[in-house]
């Protein structure tokens, strides 16, 4: 029998189009010259399987389009092979412009492995805990990614009684000896960024220098204080309470606060704020008070989102690589339930300085910057030094 020349030569199943037949676990052992058994516990993870050759057995998987059926293996190994987050509707700045970039990021990281990534969303923190409980009752996730810790997280303690793995974006238990020793988490030094805020503000001069921090529920919000009290000790600068503000999560709060912080009979000429989005808010009141950012008064942000380099000055900040943050949690939270201990789970990250036109040498005096807003509170701006 003749064949037809025009027809294409049959590929070999290492090139065979994934959408044309399912690819079975024992063509892909004959294929690495393994046993069915060792290729199975290998794109499982089991810890009995070398790194070189799990790589190599999930790489021509994925060459020959390999893919486990996903409820025969869930039976087989109690794994859905799925990790979830549930995201809070109901807080203020849920809308946080890198929350897409981090999403993106831990789905990227979750399907490095061949893993799906499922976000959910509660209505409030009671509803989060309803929410949790679904998802690992119907088997919809094989661990969570815990974002915004709080001091005193009951997700936490909440998945640790039901045995389930997660991992925390951020730590957790400030000002207590370590509650959760065995938990994992991956976090960026906020206040390492602070105190580099406040060293910053002081190389230019400023020696009356601000803090607006975050909701002091959260974890992080204690952390960035400390950082900007550290930076005042280093920079041997008295600590004045006044000059410490808290609770400003939402661009309203900034303003808030801000406006608390200028009014102050002998206000800073610089200010340091835990997040961007409280930082915008400082742009309205500064507007209010004619004062110009940059040069009457200094701001510094932290997070890094996109707004922060379109307002005019832009503003001075750290920033987060989010998309690298939801990708190494992802990971992280995959190896943990492979098997690996969550204590030797643990990232810490730093924060890059994004300099711009919010900050700079003062060149008004803490008395000089209160009279220039009294007289332009009062209709009089002939007093305004240029």
């Amino acid at each position: 029998m003749r064949t037809n020349p025009s027809l294409p030569k049959r590929e070999s199943s290492l090139r065979r189009d994934p959408s044309s037949r399912r690819v079975k676990l024992d063509e892909l052992a004959d294929h690495l010259g393994l046993s069915k058994s060792t290729v199975s516990r290998a794109l499982n993870g089991y810890s009995d399987i070398s790194e070189s050759t799990r790589k190599r057995v999930e790489a021509t998987a994925r060459k020959m389009g390999y893919r486990p059926l996903s409820h025969a293996q869930a039976i087989r190994t109690g794994k859905v092979r799925a990790i979830a987050m549930v995201i809070n509707s109901g807080e203020p700045d849920r809308h946080n412009p890198f929350l897409q970039d981090f999403l993106a990021g831990a789905c990227e990281g979750a399907s490095a492995f061949d893993w799906t990534m499922t976000i959910s969303t509660a209505k409030s923190e009671k509803d989060m805990l309803n929410v949790l409980g679904r998802l690992v009752e119907e088997r919809k996730a094989d661990g969570f990614i815990l974002p915004r810790t709080e001091v005193d997280d009951a997700r936490i303690k909440y998945l640790s009684a039901l045995n389930v793995p997660f991992i925390l974006y951020g730590r957790t238990g400030y000002g207590q000896a370590d509650p959760y020793d065995d938990t994992s988490w991956f976090d960026i030094s906020g206040e390492t960024a602070i105190r580099s805020a406040v060293s910053r503000l002081n190389g230019f001069g400023h020696r009356r220098i601000g803090f607006v921090g975050s909701d002091p529920k959260f974890n992080y919000s204690h952390l960035r204080r400390d950082g900007y009290l550290e930076g005042l000790s280093a920079a041997a600068l008295p600590i004045d309470l006044e000059l410490i503000r808290e609770g400003a999560r939402t661009r309203d709060e900034g303003a808030i606060q801000a406006r608390a912080l200028l009014e102050l009979e002998n206000p800073p000429t610089g200010i340091v704020f835990a997040t961007d989005l409280a930082a915008l808010g400082s742009y309205t009141v500064c507007a209010e008070f004619g004062l110009q950012i940059g040069q009457d008064v200094s701001i510094l942000g932290y997070d890094g989102i996109p707004e922060s380099q379109y307002v005019s000055p832009g503003l001075t900040t750290f920033s987060v690589d989010s998309q690298r943050a939801g990708e190494r949690l992802a990971e992280m939270l995959i190896r943990q339930t492979r098997g690996e201990a969550p204590e030797s789970l643990r990232e810490l990250g730093e924060a890059v300085l994004l300099e711009r036109n919010s900050d700079g040498p003062p060149r008004l005096t803490p008395e000089e910057l209160a009279r220039k807003i009294t007289q332009f509170k009062n209709g009089n701006r002939g007093g305004d030094r240029s």
